[in-house]
């Protein structure tokens, strides 16, 4: 079925105390995403604060692709669920779905993508896996580099970014919001192409 749509989902947790910290890049990228199309996100009862949109220009010029935007109102680590709930409502396959998730395997404001695979410890994607009962889905990963010193990995990614990575921010944001678009217009194997030579 080629006319289904793309479902993109930002991954992080509910709430303000949340907001800022290095674990809701993906809320953040989806932000973005809705402002470039002009969306405003709205409550569905898949558990996910939902927008309809199109993204990107295809090649010939066309609008492209008629998207999904949502981030669960679920913490990140039963994500799983709204995923599952929102693919099944609106008719879409594994194949079409991306999530937007942080990094830490990944330098700071670097953004790489791939189509399934391992979790890599992500326990936002864990859950996205067994509910959709397979790997087989898009991954945008934004890069938050690895904790300093002994810090717990979990300690790290629940805290904001640093003084010096919020002036940058902005930066990997918008490289992240241009993957997804790029993944959805053009593919995956042109968006790797693109972002994972960037110097």
């Amino acid at each position: 079925m080629t006319d289904q749509p793309w479902l993109v989902v930002g991954l992080g947790n509910p709430g303000p105390t949340y907001a800022g910290n290095r674990h809701n890049v993906g809320h953040m990228v989806l932000d973005v995403l809705a402002g470039r199309s002009g969306s405003t996100f709205s409550a569905h009862k898949a558990r996910a604060a939902v927008a309809e949109a199109r993204l990107g220009v295809l090649p010939g010029g066309a609008p492209g692709p008629r998207v999904i935007l949502a981030k669960p109102s679920t913490y990140m680590n039963t994500s799983g669920g709204p995923v599952a709930g929102l693919a099944q409502y609106f008719g879409i396959d594994p194949d079409h779905v991306v999530v937007v998730h942080d990094e830490v395997d990944i330098p700071f404001g670097d953004v790489k993508l791939k189509s399934g695979g391992g979790e890599g410890g992500h326990n936002g994607l864990r859950d996205i896996t067994k509910a959709l009962g397979t790997r087989d889905y898009l991954r945008v990963r934004a890069g938050v580099g690895r904790p300093p010193g002994r810090m717990d990995t979990a300690d790290f990614v629940l805290k904001n970014f640093s003084g010096a990575e919020a002036k940058e921010l902005p930066f990997l944001l918008d490289d992240a919001a241009d993957a997804v678009e790029m993944v959805l217009t053009e593919g995956l194997l042109a968006a790797q192409g693109k972002f994972h030579t960037k110097a």
